[in-house]
């Protein structure tokens, strides 16, 4: 008989493995063997604090929206799938009958389903159910762990998309973690040729200058605001085109605002507190457009074909992994900021 473990959150820093129940999957659904799934800043947020941006832990959840696995079962209505293909699963179930979801940006649905949040759970789990049009094969050269890191290279394809990335943009990321290395992978491929990126960590700029940095900032604590617009300005030789807020602090958002040139874009990605003071003025005065890019929209099998072309290479950006019986000192080491991409490893 088939037995179902969970990483099930049930507060702050309170993350224990636990029996299951097996999942029951509907007609339009696939059950899945999980394989891989990656740790993000998001899933910290949630194990540190008990939220992250708007959401917040209302009841114990299982954790994870990383996945990658192998179909177990297939839905009786479920066409183009088998037992045994090997898929990244893309971590929302939207409605599809809403306004947003009809015009294709299901991100913003109003009923998403989204994994590991109050509206569903996630997938450090054995076995999960996923609606199957959001399930998509892996192809055949890509690794699960691959698989798995290819839900936030989606995040930062749809972020360089509301930015507008083009060829010969000058490009700055503040913040130098997981999705803003893969912005500026994302950039790079897509014709951004100045690219500057920021953290308070050194040795995420060193991993960012090994995967094609052009140029690095070290944020020190004795910095002021205009001290890093400054040093941006000096690195970069003109003010970018294009800041990219991966971090999600309204210092960085604040540095963004008054470095984009004038007429550029200024892209908020990290998720950051409900509200910020930010110097809106000095962008609204020089028309700097300001937008949002949330989670997901149609990226996904972009992103899965960037890796399988030899476009984007992950597996540098794959730094630690961990078995599923040590998730909570997976989610120690995400928390000191130590690692770029942890992968959790499922029973075999």
């Amino acid at each position: 008989m088939l037995e179902n473990y969970a990483a099930v959150l049930h507060g702050p820093s309170d993350v224990r493995i636990e029996k299951w129940p097996m999942p029951l999957i509907g007609d339009d659904e696939l059950l899945i063997k999980i394989s891989c799934v990656g740790i993000c800043g998001s899933d910290v947020k949630l194990y540190l604090t008990g939220r992250c941006g708007l959401e917040a832990l209302l009841h114990p959840m299982v954790m994870g929206h990383e996945g990658a696995g192998v179909v177990a079962q297939v839905g009786s209505k479920v066409k183009g799938f088998v037992v045994g293909d090997r898929v990244a699963i893309e971590p929302t179930q939207p409605c599809g009958a809403c306004l947003h979801c009809k015009h294709g940006a299901y991100n913003l649905c109003v009923e998403p389903r989204y994994c590991a949040t109050a509206t569903g759970h996630g997938n450090i789990c054995t076995y999960y159910k996923h609606r199957a049009d959001f399930c998509h094969k892996l192809p055949a050269n890509l690794s699960m762990e691959e698989g798995a890191a290819v839900q936030p290279l989606a995040i930062a394809v749809h972020a360089c998309k509301r930015a507008r990335i083009s060829l010969g943009t000058r490009l700055v990321i503040l913040g130098a973690g997981p999705v803003g290395v893969l912005c500026m992978i994302t950039a790079r491929a897509m014709g951004a040729t100045h690219i500057l990126l920021t953290d308070v960590v050194e040795s995420r700029l060193e991993t960012a200058k090994k995967m094609g940095a052009d140029h690095t900032l070290l944020i020190k604590p004795e910095y002021s605001e205009q001290d890093v617009v400054d040093k941006i300005l000096t690195a970069v030789g003109d003010a970018p085109d294009v800041s990219i807020d991966a971090c999600g602090y309204p210092s960085a958002q604040a540095v963004a605002m008054r470095a984009t040139q004038a007429g550029g874009t200024v892209v908020i990605v990290g998720i950051g507190p409900d509200r910020a003071e930010v110097p809106l003025a000095a962008a609204m005065l020089r028309e700097v457009d300001v937008r949002g890019s949330y989670r997901i929209a149609n990226t996904y099998p972009a992103a899965l074909a960037a890796v399988s072309r030899g476009a984007v290479n992950l597996a540098p950006f794959i730094t630690h992994h961990f078995p599923f019986e040590r998730v909570k000192e997976a989610m120690e080491v995400a928390k000191s900021g130590a690692a770029m991409k942890i992968i959790i490893h499922m029973k075999s």
